[in-house]
């Protein structure tokens, strides 16, 4: 136990040093954004606001502690049409494997596809007729661990990319996370997160190359390289309390909770609940609000209702762990028309 508060005292140290470097007045100007993108249905049907009760694979995009959760082996690929109307696509695929009796690897996907986008200039606006598709790329590797004292605590290590076709940015960003459960049923969890520390990333390339006449004349050009001006990782920290509700002997109602303090916009409160018939069957929803926003312009594109389903069956009358899910989730957003998430999980 003792660990266990040492360990909370260190994460409520990075909130405070956290807190102090959020401002609302910093809003936008962070990049790499696509950290904050949720790819998983489960969660993403509760707004991501899980802190304190994701588990598996999906919870490396959220609280990597969760990751200790999982019986043996854990396979999850996730599709998400993300603000339907602007042709954007998330694709995700991540693994989840024990090692040990206390230790859990995993590794996880992401990329953004923004389809064909037509290539203009100022002499030829309407198009030239060619086309480009930037990639944006992230993989992380992690590491959860369960104490007995149900304590988990768990660190990933991400690579993040973004290019084109002559311009590209690299950058490295830690998360780390815990969750605690207690309870006589183990009813009572509560989860600290804090995502997205790491490396200022910034771009290079040939496209940053421009051709200028030279300035001692002579008739020829000069190729001038300019830099670009750095940015930092979107951060984030969570913290969230949920408390399990059995009824009925198989019948199960989580309600939870979650603060996020965003560096880099306004922070962030939601609520939501859990309904799971037999593990089975599960219906979840969430609400999120930001904190300060007074005009509707200022307040974030996901702020409001989410909801998800998903249906968990068993392979093996024997070994109940072995499981196969799809799950489904859609955010309501301020503008376009919402984001739809697709996983499909394999529990083994």
């Amino acid at each position: 136990m003792n660990r266990a508060l040492i360990l909370l005292v260190a994460f409520w140290g990075m909130y405070l040093q956290e807190a102090r470097a959020g401002n609302p007045d910093r809003q936008g100007e962070a990049g790499a954004y696509e950290l904050l993108m949720n790819p998983w249905a489960r969660s993403a049907g509760l707004h991501t606001i899980s802190t304190s009760m994701i588990r598996g694979v999906e919870s490396l995009r959220l609280n990597v502690a969760g990751l200790a959760r999982i019986n043996q082996t854990e396979i999850l690929a996730g599709h998400s049409i993300y603000l339907q109307g602007t042709g954007i696509t998330m694709n995700a695929i991540g693994v989840g494997q024990r090692v040990g009796d206390n230790s859990v690897l995993g590794i996880s996907i992401m990329a953004l596809d923004f389809g064909d986008i037509a290539v203009t200039t100022t002499d030829q606006p309407e198009g030239t007729g060619a086309f480009f598709s930037p990639n944006f790329f992230n993989i992380g590797f992690s590491f959860a661990h369960t104490f007995e004292n149900k304590v988990s605590v768990g660190v990933t290590f991400r690579g993040i990319s973004e290019s084109t076709a002559d311009l590209s940015a690299f950058g490295f960003a830690i998360d780390a996370g815990i969750q605690y459960v207690t309870g006589e049923a183990d009813n009572f969890k509560f989860g600290i997160s804090l995502r997205n520390v790491g490396s200022r990333m910034s771009f290079g390339g040939e496209g940053l190359a421009t051709q200028r006449p030279s300035p001692n004349g002579g008739g020829y050009e000069l190729t001038f390289s300019q830099r670009s001006a750095g940015f930092e990782l979107p951060s984030a920290l969570n913290i969230g309390m949920s408390y399990d509700i059995n009824f009925l002997e198989f019948n199960r109602f989580s309600l939870l909770g979650n603060f996020t303090a965003n560096s880099f916009s306004r922070d962030q409160l939601g609520a939501g609940f859990e309904y799971a018939l037999k593990e089975i069957f599960q219906i979840r929803a969430a609400y999120k609000v930001e904190l300060g926003s007074i005009q509707s312009f200022e307040q974030s594109i996901y702020s409001g209702l989410s909801a998800g389903a998903s249906l968990e069956l068993p392979l093996s009358k024997e070994n109940k762990d072995v499981r196969v899910a799809i799950d489904y989730a859609y955010r309501d957003t301020r503008l376009w028309d919402g984001t739809h998430n697709f996983s499909f999980r394999i529990s083994i």
